[in-house]
């Protein structure tokens, strides 16, 4: 019985560690339970006496401040500050542009569950409702996406009048300038129904939103900038471009080589203090028919006219469209994509000071400027136009697969159709709960840098998923070109919000875990911060804060990885009900593994970890999948534990935890220290791994869902624009399926009686059924109905030759030939 009290301080050290408790908690429970336990369990009073002493010479000089700052922590400082990982000015920038939102509850290893569910649904105002209602039903029923995309390759002049009059890009803008001044929420949902019908037409909306001209204004432009341009923003009189990428700078746009020299020039007639500016620019959406346009440029002032400093870095300036020198107008063509994108260049284009983004005051601030807006914008746009796609996708496809019939029976029946169903369901469930958890987001006044991140980069990849099983469902369907075909272009168009606001390659692998580590982790940036303290005294005794604090959290990580792993994760105070408390207690486990494994790369490995793009793309992956399991389950609570949802989302959860297993797998696989890889993986995958991709009887039940009617399906589909109207092949497809639906027994039916049929036409075959009494006149009526209407939705476009032809394509317009 001596062992027990060395028993008894390991099991109270480990409580410790499990919940949290400081290190005045520990070293008390650890006397407590060797003094207390030991006397109950009648150990011998040496074995007793010794453990307490061994435990006492190990815990006692911790919590002696002064002694603990010189004996342990002024040597550690010392070896930190010739290891730390060095921040360039840019990261730096970078990191403290955004704010920390439940994502650091996420790194903590210890998510309090109460901060995410505490938070307000989202909810549109009854104006943003009526907008939605109103003007948006109004413009996606004038877009036709073929006359769009192949006749015109622009929208169309009533389209343009229509959303500048309705100040569609004014939705950022306040009202006190004439903006409509709606929420993020509202702007997501907005979007999202353009998305539905033309992808050109949201693009169109959604840039002059996001980061550009606009946005900018209203945080950084002088008041006068604001009262002239907002304005004119707000209802079309201006149309806003910004001109960030160029040739030799693209994801890297901190090397732009685009300057400008402080000179003295004529602007309007006078001689003023200005810029002379040469740039080459690219891939600048709506720049063709900018008439203002944002541009980012190096400016220099060699001649010290406003000061000492001779480079004084990134700045942001407005050029009018009239500006002398400008070269403007030309188009880029993005896989078949309508929206406005093109080229700018100017040299010695000369601009006034008052041109500047803030004027004067504000040059060499556009770095910080741009970081600070693109996180706002990054989280809106582009995850809502994937939201937008995946709906209307889901949506479509799900009618399309209970409509066409192949051996007898809906293709949507056969499991190989089914899996590829239940992919589309539930990603176009996770995209949309994290395009919803982003926007809520900026709307309770976060600039959310890593959720923006990985809500740019998860939802254009999962919607590119959904595209191809998109087209995989519809076959020949989805790739014969034409009015007809609502599915090819999304597919051909993709893969170009993989490559906007940053290559998706470089967001996995540099943005997500590099960003979020630093800024998420509850103690990595304050060592930093205290290392850098000019006063010695004063940067020992915070960094001494952080770094017993630091590591008591990764002992505490160590801890709860280990013990949620040999539990399984059975365990714990989680919300919930009881459907959803095991996502939660899993959510736990992989929370600590994280936040064990990223420390413990961060700490073996240190500034080296910011070139193991690889590791850092995996660690990446696993707090995405955290946030997007957390986004689905904050989704599921918002709309009232829908039972009728819990399909996609427990497949989606399944999927996220397999993602976040493997990802896991591939840190330990790879990670180059081995015997701490084989220790970690000890903690974290204590029996092996378990998880699994979702499984086929949960793929049924999604595939299920969307091949029929019902409150699940609606909810999946909200804001996508199904009024079966003339432009809008999708919707009259959607009206059409309870009709298909209540056909299906008469198609039984008339199956049976088939092989009794003398004829050979398909019409003659209905009579004859008729006649035999196999199907009833209503029923022979019903069959005719909507085999005639379904009809149209299997049909695919045909041309004439000289209809292709990119000469003769603006004089004569494609026509619909249906097979």
């Amino acid at each position: 019985m001596n062992w027990i009290p060395l028993l008894a301080a390991v099991v109270a050290s480990l409580a410790c560690a499990y919940f949290r408790g400081s290190l005045r908690t520990w070293t008390i429970a650890g006397f407590a339970a060797i003094l207390g336990i030991g006397a109950l369990a009648g150990s011998h009073w040496l074995a007793i006496a010794l453990t307490a002493l061994a435990f006492g010479l190990a815990s006692l000089p911790l919590n002696l401040d002064d002694f603990r700052r010189k004996r342990i922590t002024a040597p550690l400082l010392a070896v930190y500050e010739k290891i730390r990982p060095q921040i360039s000015d840019t990261e730096r920038t970078a990191l403290e542009a955004g704010t920390v939102g439940f994502e650091g509850e996420l790194f903590s290893g210890k998510p309090d569950w109460s901060k995410l569910l505490k938070q307000p649904a989202p909810e549109l105002s009854v104006e943003e409702k009526a907008f939605l209602d109103g003007p948006v039903e109004e413009v996606c029923a004038m877009a036709d996406d073929w006359q769009i995309t192949h006749e015109l390759a622009d929208l169309t002049p009533g389209i343009w009048d229509f959303i500048k009059k309705q100040k569609f890009f004014g939705m950022i803008i306040p009202k006190q300038y004439g903006g409509l001044e709606f929420s993020a929420y509202a702007q997501s949902a907005v979007l999202q129904k353009l998305m539905g019908i033309s992808g050109s037409l949201a693009s169109t909306v959604g840039v002059p939103n996001s980061l550009g001209p606009g946005e900018l204004l209203l945080h950084y432009g002088t008041q006068e900038q604001r009262d002239h341009y907002l304005p004119r923003l707000a209802d079309g009189r201006e149309i806003p471009c910004f001109a960030l990428t160029g040739p030799t700078a693209g994801s890297d746009a901190t090397s732009i080589p685009d300057y400008g020299v402080v000179c003295k020039g004529e602007w309007q007639g006078m001689q003023v203090l200005g810029v002379r500016l040469t740039f080459d620019k690219r891939y600048i959406t709506l720049a063709p028919v900018a008439t203002l346009i944002g541009l980012a440029f190096q400016m220099h002032d060699p001649e010290h006219l406003l000061g000492d400093k001779e480079h004084i870095g990134i700045t942001l300036a407005l050029i009018p469209r009239s500006t002398p020198g400008l070269e403007i107008g030309r188009r880029h063509f993005p896989l078949n994509g309508a929206f406005q994108n093109g080229p700018l260049r100017g040299r010695d284009i000369f601009i006034p000071m008052s041109q500047l983004i803030g004027g004067a005051d504000m040059a060499g601030q556009g770095w910080r400027m741009l970081v600070e807006c693109l996180s706002v914008g990054r989280a809106i746009t582009l995850p809502s136009n994937a939201s937008g796609g995946a709906r209307m996708g889901a949506i479509a496809t799900g009618a399309y697969a209970r409509i066409r019939k192949q051996f007898g029976m809906a293709i949507g029946r056969f499991e190989g159709v089914e899996e590829a169903l239940a992919r589309i369901g539930g990603h176009t469930y996770a995209i949309t709960a994290l395009s919803r958890a982003t926007a809520a987001a900026v709307d309770r006044g976060e600039k959310p840098a890593a959720p923006s991140a990985i809500a740019k980069y998860h939802c254009t990849e999962l919607s590119r998923e959904v595209a191809r099983d998109i087209i995989d469902i519809h076959g020949g369907k989805g790739v014969q070109l034409g009015p007809s075909n609502y599915a090819g272009r999304g597919w051909q168009t993709v893969p170009i919000s993989i490559t906007v606001e940053g290559a998706n390659i470089m967001t996995r692998s540099l943005m997500i875990f590099g960003q979020g580590a630093i800024r998420c982790h509850p103690h990595v940036l304050k060592e930093l911060q205290a290392a850098q303290i000019a006063d010695y005294a004063t940067r020992l005794r915070a960094f001494d804060k952080e770094l017993f604090a630091h590591i008591g959290f990764a002992v505490s990580n160590a801890v709860r990885s280990l013990v949620l792993g040999l539990t399984f994760a059975k365990i714990g105070n989680t919300p919930g009900d009881k459907y959803t408390r095991r996502y939660y207690r899993k959510l736990n486990r992989y929370a600590a593994n994280l936040a064990l494994v990223a420390d413990s790369a961060m700490l073996m490995l240190g500034g080296k970890l910011k070139f193991k793009e690889s590791l850092s793309a995996r660690l990446g992956d696993v707090l995405s999948n955290l946030y997007i399991a957390s986004a689905m389950l904050k989704r599921y609570e918002d709309q009232g534990r829908p039972v009728a949802d819990r399909p996609l989302l427990a497949w989606a959860f399944h999927d996220c935890a397999w993602r976040m297993q493997n990802a896991f797998d591939g840190v330990l696989r790879n990670f180059p220290i081995r015997p701490a890889a084989w220790l970690l993986r000890a903690l974290v995958f204590p029996f092996g791994r378990f998880e699994v991709p979702p499984s086929d009887r949960l793929g049924h039940r999604v595939a299920a869902l969307l091949m029929a009617p019902n409150d699940a399906r609606d909810r999946l589909g909200e804001w996508a624009y199904l009024t079966p109207s003339a432009n809008n092949v999708v919707g009259r497809m959607n009206a059409l399926l309870p009709e298909v639906i209540a056909a299906e027994p008469v198609e039984r039916k008339f199956a049976k009686a088939r092989s009794q049929l003398a004829s050979l036409d398909a019409a003659a075959q209905l009579a004859e059924a008729e006649q035999l009494g196999a199907i009833t006149a209503d029923e022979r009526t019903q069959l005719e109905r909507v085999r005639a209407a379904t009809a149209e939705f299997i049909a695919v476009d045909d041309f004439d030759p000289a209809e292709l032809s990119a000469a003769v394509r603006h004089q004569q317009p494609a026509l619909r030939s249906v097979a």
